[in-house]
């Protein structure tokens, strides 16, 4: 069998879909491959699994300059030791703990590599240690065979802040809906770049599926709102699981868990949290 090659999606960026697809990765992890005007460099975001072949394919793609990482959680993370060992590249992280030989990452600060100036944006709210990755406009002749609504904008790699389908889930211990809102209202601001999820498809307009999100976590606020009214409990001492019983009824048992985080992180916030 041919293995899987990576998918052009502008004049900057590649996208390698990892074998780990499930309920909370969807189709997998997108690890994508960065590099800028006749770079033969490339960087790498969220080496996704420890799976052999995937990290193979990765470091096989070109000399590999740098690893960088959206956020801490295994599906973007386990393989990245392991590709730094392979590739000599060093792995940067906003959450030092992730960091193999580089600095953490600060909000705001460019990074210059594979012929690319990268700008981290901290992005906290699915986790505290989330950043997304503004990559400047494509080359005005952009590669032919990248998607035509991806030409001629700037992207933004997202992370798990944003999705290529569904919503984000508000992680424990340290993610919080408050922080998350503001994260969004950050994105819209950015205007119509395109969006390049961790999992997912692309997305042509982010400032759209941002107020999108605004306006869905707004919904279900008032949902929960409402909820707390019908069944008569204050929202200081609410149980999570008595909540979602009643606004995630019909929720699959395989996203249970995470109507329940989503739950907890709207009664923080309404808490004042």
């Amino acid at each position: 069998m041919t293995p899987p090659a990576p998918t052009t999606v502008n004049g900057h960026a590649r996208v390698l879909l990892a074998p780990n697809p499930g309920p909370m990765t969807l189709e997998g992890t997108n690890s994508y491959l960065l590099s800028g005007n006749g770079g033969s460099s490339v960087v790498i975001v969220d080496p996704g699994p420890l799976d052999d072949g995937h990290l193979a394919l990765l470091a096989g793609a070109g000399p590999v300059e740098l690893i960088l990482i959206t956020h801490r959680h295994a599906d973007h993370t386990e393989g990245a030791a392991a590709l730094a060992a392979a590739t000599g590249a060093p792995v940067r992280a906003a959450d030092p703990a992730y960091c193999v030989d580089g600095h953490p990452l600060r909000d705001g600060e460019t990074v210059a590599a594979a012929g690319l100036d990268i700008e981290v944006l901290a992005t906290p709210g699915h986790t505290a240690d989330s950043v997304c990755f503004l990559l400047p406009d494509p080359d005005s002749e952009p590669d032919p065979d990248a998607d035509p609504d991806f030409r001629g904008r700037r992207s933004v790699l997202t992370g798990d802040t944003i999705l290529g389908r569904g919503t984000t889930v508000i992680a424990p211990p340290d993610g919080s809906l408050r922080d998350y809102l503001g994260t969004l209202r950050l994105l819209a601001a950015l205007g119509p770049a395109r969006a390049l999820p961790a999992h997912g498809p692309q997305l042509p307009d982010l400032e759209e599926i941002a107020l999108a999100y605004l306006a869905h976590r707004e919904q279900r606020l008032d949902q929960i709102r409402a909820a707390l009214v019908r069944l008569g409990l204050d929202p200081q001492v609410a149980e999570v699981s008595a909540v979602t019983d009643a606004v995630y009824h019909d929720v699959d048992a395989s996203v249970r868990r995470a109507a329940e985080f989503s739950v907890a992180a709207q009664l923080d916030y309404l808490r004042g949290g």
